[in-house]
């Protein structure tokens, strides 16, 4: 019982910090004292939710709300979490055995296990899913072969669809701090307990960002909560990452999972991509999985292209064109996640890598090669149907233009008004069935 209580209290510290750590960026800016009692009338918590979602919530607020105000407000946030999907799942989050009466209550374990929902959510899952890298070190067969070729146009061969990760959030964050500090030191880092607990592998973090802050050797010699003390120092001295644990949390039998989880995903938020020094000789694993399945990538990429020439060219009635072309789209719309994840700038300028350069042009040339075959099919269509489709496509390509916008308001919408009516016209002029040029 005792050491349930103990958990308790750190898992209280820890996210009552992490908490303020986000109402510090509200406005006016709110802080959290006695998370059991701030949380009670659900301001707080929807101030929370409205800084990590960016999104307006309805609130309760005044000096005199009644009970019956904080259990609307607690409702509030919680049918917002509900609504919410699961990166992972894919399926809306779950919230069990989570009630707004018992949070209106201020009952201790109920109110850890939203917050740690809300963490696990917003901070541990959002930021282990934009690793694309580490999204293919959980598939055992190349990505490139989770899609059927389809030569002749034929659908993709049914088969067990991979989730983005063969696991789950923590088994993620798990593997980016083996591969971005761990296996530099030959450090185990096995778990989000005791691995954690001689301070050596938070010290290994704050190296694979900033080298020159840590002497390895020295940390090797030190005692536990020497190292702990530094590290939690330099990380937010140095780093800019806030405080969430003190040396007495880490350093006991049995650390707090979340507590060091909720921590240990600031330096992946702050740092996602760690560099280590040039002179360190070893290459980063991450970045040359992520080479590895560019060059997946482009291989697929062009052979989807080859195959929708053929398909194009095949004979066959319209309906069956469509068909092929619908195949064709689905291969696109499934890789297209993954594409814009590995396209992300690496430069601080924002230049492509070289590989990413050549992923990025090839997938234009796929994309433009599709809208053409839409379009061409739309027109083929009978009578005033290809007419109506050609125009349809008009307007998506109106929609799609950029407008410059002016340093005046009314300018901008001047320019969109015009394009409007240049289409309306159009469309007036047209009401027989001509095709317009």
């Amino acid at each position: 019982m005792q050491k349930g209580n103990e958990q308790e209290a750190v898992q209280k510290r820890t996210f009552t910090k992490w908490i303020n750590s986000h109402l510090a960026k509200y406005k006016p800016p709110l802080e959290v004292n006695d998370l059991f009692e701030d949380i009670k009338d659900g301001v707080k918590l929807l101030a929370l939710l409205e800084v990590l979602s960016g999104q307006r919530l309805p609130c309760e607020q005044g000096r005199q709300l009644k009970r019956i105000h904080w259990v609307s407000n607690i409702g509030t946030a919680l049918k917002f979490l509900e609504g919410r999907k699961s990166v992972y799942r894919g399926s809306p989050i779950k919230l069990v055995n989570i009630h707004a009466t018992d949070i209106a209550d201020g009952r201790p374990s109920i109110v850890l296990g939203l917050i740690w929902t809300i963490i696990l959510y917003f901070q541990i899952e959002e930021l282990t899913s934009n690793l694309p890298a580490l999204q293919a070190l959980s598939n055992s067969n190349s990505s490139v072969d989770s899609t059927a070729s389809c030569e002749t146009g034929s659908p993709p061969m049914k088969r067990k669809v991979v989730n983005k990760f063969q696991g789950n959030a923590k088994k993620a964050l798990l593997r980016w701090v083996q591969c971005t500090a761990a296996k530099q030191f030959g450090i185990e880092v096995k778990d989000f307990g005791p691995s954690w607990r001689d301070g050596v592998a938070f010290q290994a973090v704050v190296h694979a960002i900033r080298p020159d802050l840590v002497d390895m050797e020295v940390v090797r010699r030190r005692k536990n909560r020497e190292n702990l003390e530094e590290a939690f120092a330099l990380a937010e001295n140095e780093l800019g990452i806030p405080r969430l644990l003190d040396p007495e949390d880490v350093d006991v039998d049995k650390p707090d999972e979340k507590s060091i989880m909720t921590y240990v995903a600031q330096f992946l938020k702050h740092y996602p991509n760690p560099q280590h020094s040039e002179g360190d000789g070893q290459q980063d694993e991450v970045r040359f999985i992520e080479r590895k399945i560019l060059r997946e990538l482009k291989v697929f990429v062009d052979q989807l292209e080859r195959d929708l020439l053929r398909a194009q060219a095949t004979e066959g009635s319209l309906t069956d064109k469509y068909q092929a072309f619908k195949n064709f789209h689905v291969q696109y719309e499934m890789k297209k996640k993954q594409t814009d994840q590995l396209l992300q700038p690496v430069h601080k300028e924002g230049k492509l890598s070289v590989d990413q350069a050549l992923v990025k042009q090839a997938w234009d040339r796929v994309s433009a090669r599709l809208l053409d075959w839409h379009i061409h099919l739309d027109k083929s269509l009978p009578g005033p149907l290809g007419v109506i489709g050609a125009w349809l496509h008009r307007a998506e390509m109106a929609l799609r233009e950029d407008i410059p916008h002016q340093h005046v308001h009314e300018e901008t919408a001047n320019v969109l008004h015009r394009k409007l009516e240049q289409h309306k016209v159009r469309y007036l002029r047209n009401p027989h069935g001509g095709i317009i040029n």
